[in-house]
């Protein structure tokens, strides 16, 4: 377990929270770029803002025994005042643990669980920059088949392959997108041989689930191209590189700490979107067609002003089923709980 530890100057905000302490706990090496390092950004724009003392521990596999035993260190050892959980597999134990330490605060990324006093749950709404990112993939794809390297059939992931492949068919609409699944989060190797299949299987754009570039790497190999996810994430394949949607945590911890620090804490479910900023689109690739860039900065300006969602009806699943009614938008326990692909997705939901 590689322990990080930082504590912060003083600024304007830090009078209220230099005295708290805030953990969290990664599910993957923080690197370069992906999911665990665009974490561990907002950690420390949050120290930055805040004055807290923050600590960060890397790699923590998604099981019970390993993430308590991570969390009562913190607690128990370095004084931790709030836990952050980055993973879904962290939930329930996390979850045990807030039972058992009723004055630490924990907060859990992506899950769904909370309790009345100290256990919430906080997440953004990807599906939305998903979307966008679809729109700029179908636009590019000459063969209609684009490939989709995928972690786990969680309902984070498939909720975003939807978004993504509503957003191809807006633009390309006969577009297919193939899902192949890793059952990893982060091995680059795994995400790379992943990537080439569905290149050799005639995909001409990639995208990911994952935490690596290394299905962008894969992608530019191959001379096709490549949507990214978690972070611009341009620099290691660029000639590949469209677009990612991006992440931007930092703003959420440091509200989150700061009402743990005014004794103001309210243990909740946040599902930020992209008015809120906790989501984004990375720039566009230059040679993405100008009509469409104004296509898509015209979604996302009526998706930030709340005119319209991505699962706005009709919508169709595999089977051609209507699951969402024309005119209807689904609410979000429905998008939350998703388990079924939407038409012109090609893979099994639940492998």
């Amino acid at each position: 377990m590689a322990l990080l530890a930082a504590a912060c100057g003083s600024d304007a905000d830090s009078s209220d929270s230099g005295d708290i302490t805030a953990a969290f706990v990664l599910v993957g090496p923080i690197g370069s770029a992906g999911w665990n390092w665009a974490h561990d950004q907002g950690r420390q724009y949050a120290e930055a803002q805040t004055g807290a003392t923050t600590l960060v521990v890397e790699s923590i596999p998604e099981n019970a025994e390993d993430v308590k035993a991570v969390a009562i260190d913190f607690i128990e050892n370095e004084n931790a005042d709030i836990i952050f959980g980055t993973s879904f597999g962290y939930m329930d134990p996390m979850l045990e643990l807030a039972d058992e330490y009723p004055d630490i605060v924990f907060e859990h990324a992506s899950g769904y669980k909370m309790n009345d006093t100290n256990f919430g749950n906080f997440f953004g709404r990807m599906y939305q920059p998903r979307y966008l990112s679809g729109m700029a993939a179908g636009a590019m794809s000459e063969s209609g088949r684009i490939g989709y390297v995928a972690a786990f059939p969680i309902p984070e992931v498939i909720r975003g392959i939807n978004a993504f492949t509503l957003g191809v068919r807006e633009t390309n609409p006969t577009a297919q997108v193939h899902v192949n699944w890793t059952s990893t989060w982060f091995d680059p190797a795994v995400e790379g041989d992943t990537a080439r299949a569905l290149l050799e299987a005639g995909a001409d754009v990639i995208t990911m689930h994952q935490d690596s570039p290394a299905a962008g790497v894969a992608a530019q190999d191959a001379g096709a191209r490549w949507v990214a996810y978690n972070s611009d994430m341009r620099e290691f394949a660029p000639d590949a590189f469209i677009t990612a949607p991006v992440w931007n945590w930092g703003p959420r911890y440091a509200e989150t700490i700061q009402a743990v620090a005014a004794g103001t804490y309210e243990p909740g479910s946040y599902w930020g979107g992209m008015a809120d900023g906790i989501v984004a689109l990375a720039p566009l690739a230059d040679d993405v067609p100008s009509d469409v860039a104004e296509r898509i900065d015209d979604v996302a300006e009526r998706i930030r002003a709340g005119d319209w969602d991505v699962f706005t009806g009709e919508i169709r699943d595999q089977a051609g089923t209507v699951r969402v009614a024309d005119g209807e938008t689904m609410d979000d326990a429905s998008m939350l709980a998703m388990s079924w692909f939407v038409e012109g997705v090609v893979g099994d939901a639940a492998p």
